[in-house]
């Protein structure tokens, strides 16, 4: 179906839904110490707050992807939006720990319908080239440089008002989007795809991406030995191995599993995979030395992070320009290699250090690298495929990096951890010891990125990004 629509007014409100998914990933950090006042949360209820949804959103994105491609992207968008909008006033009313718990699981339920329908409606939008190289620019931005921006309203709206408010400032902004992109949002789909449905795919698939994210986030807490991460852990590969079974002898399989043939899609989420290992886990323990070490209160915390939302936005836009010319993979590894260095400024942060001569200098480095790594990505795991398969892609995109910022914050919180009780227990001085390890993981990962998508990654796998780029490109309107 096409539409009359601009296409950049498209862009502008998917990238607005987008904004407040991501938003919300993160709003909820500084927030947690009120919440657990207010609501009298023990410890262990208190990480299904950020679990709950964790949960739920890595386990169901393969499925919001694929259902997305059958029934509809903007139908699959609107039925988010809604379930994450309303989702978000019934924490904002919950009186209950058990409450709160249960509708952000549900928020992440929306979440997942959101973020790779979203994603799917930009790349059916903008044909291959240059036009779609400058939207995902734009998406790339959102979708990292909105983390930071969750820990500056996050402290702000506690800080000047309650808790409550961090998810009753999603309600209007989720209507509006609702009823904009309901008349504006053009209609796209598999025209081809078989009406039967893959139901046993989908409750493999699903069930055991659970397990498989359930496993990851208990393993820091409970051991990676312990009979918890061992029996999800092996429940994980049960499921997902019947799923693999059951979508080989489907004839209308919920994943084409021939889809990872494909080059550049399997190392597009490879790369994105060990990229999000080592980037949740610089933002997680960059906050806690900002806030244990220096000792800045939630709010400076967040205004401490505004620097990597501008780095990303000024790297994301010049990315969407170079990578069409120049080459997504020299674009990517120029960015990793950047974000490698700034991570590796923070593996000699001192106990006794200043924001900025210790902290600011790795932000913005980061921050520019991974502006620069992000876009490249989104394009590589897009190209080659045919309008009926991005909905797919984008689930398996948005999936990799969910699973690997679990895997990379389990690991190297592990790794942390030891190192600290190692080094003789929670002083500052053994905090920050840890921390440099951890860091010095990120870096790790991060290269690992960099090694794979220089082995795996020929130039004839991206070609079609630069033939169209070379050719002049009118979105689909």
């Amino acid at each position: 179906m096409r539409s009359s629509t601009n296409p950049w007014v498209v862009l502008v409100l998917i990238c607005l839904a987008q904004f407040m998914v991501i938003l919300d990933a993160t709003i909820v950090n500084v927030a947690l110490p009120s919440i657990q006042r207010d609501l009298g949360l023990s410890e262990a209820n208190l990480q299904w707050i950020v679990n709950a949804y964790t949960l739920v959103f890595g386990g169901f994105l393969l499925l919001g992807g694929r259902a997305g491609d059958l029934v509809g992207r903007k139908r699959l968008f609107l039925v988010g939006l809604a379930i994450f909008t309303t989702a978000s006033l019934l924490n904002g009313l919950a009186v209950s720990s058990g409450m709160l718990i249960g509708c952000r699981a549900l928020q992440g339920l929306g979440a997942a319908l959101v973020s790779p329908a979203a994603l799917s409606i930009i790349t059916t939008t903008f044909a291959e080239g240059a036009e779609r190289a400058k939207a995902l620019g734009v998406w790339a931005a959102i979708a990292v440089g909105g983390s930071a921006v969750g820990l500056v309203l996050g402290g702000l709206l506690t800080q000047a008002f309650s808790w409550p408010w961090i998810f009753f400032v999603n309600v209007p902004v989720g209507i509006v989007g609702f009823v904009l992109s309901l008349r504006l949002v053009p209609e796209s789909k598999d025209e081809h795809a078989a009406r039967a449905y893959d139901i046993a795919g989908a409750v493999t698939a699903t069930a055991g991406l659970m397990s498989l994210v359930y496993a990851i986030v208990k393993a820091s807490s409970a051991g990676w030995t312990s009979a918890t991460t061992l029996g999800f852990g092996a429940l994980a590969v049960v499921l997902l191995s019947a799923f693999v079974l059951i979508e080989q002898r489907s004839r209308a399989p919920l994943v084409r599993l021939s889809i990872f043939r494909t080059r550049s899609l399997t190392t597009a989420n490879a790369v994105m995979l060990l990229v999000a290992s080592g980037l949740f886990a610089m933002f997680f323990f960059n906050t806690l030395y900002i806030q244990r070490v220096l000792g800045y209160g939630p709010l400076k915390a967040g205004l401490a992070f505004l620097p990597f939302s501008a780095g990303i936005i000024v790297s994301a836009g010049l990315a969407s320009q170079f990578a069409p010319r120049i080459g997504v993979r020299i674009v990517a590894a120029v960015g990793m290699i950047v974000t490698v260095v700034g991570m590796l400024w923070l593996v000699r942060l001192p106990v006794h250090g200043s924001y900025a001569v210790d902290v600011l200098p790795s932000i913005l480095l980061t921050s520019l690298g991974m502006g620069a790594v992000f876009m490249p990505l989104t394009l590589v795991a897009t190209t080659g495929l045919e309008n009926e398969d991005q909905g797919l892609a984008s689930g398996i995109f948005n999936t990799s990096q969910q699973i690997g910022g679990a895997l990379g914050l389990a690991i190297l919180t592990t790794v942390a951890a030891s190192r600290t009780s190692a080094f003789g227990g929670s002083s500052p001085d053994a905090l920050v010891h840890g921390f440099r390890w951890a860091f010095a993981g990120g870096a790790a990962f991060v290269f690992g990125a960099l090694v794979v998508m220089l082995a795996l990654l020929r130039r004839e796998h991206v070609a079609r990004i630069h033939v169209e780029a070379a050719q002049p490109v009118v979105a689909n309107v």
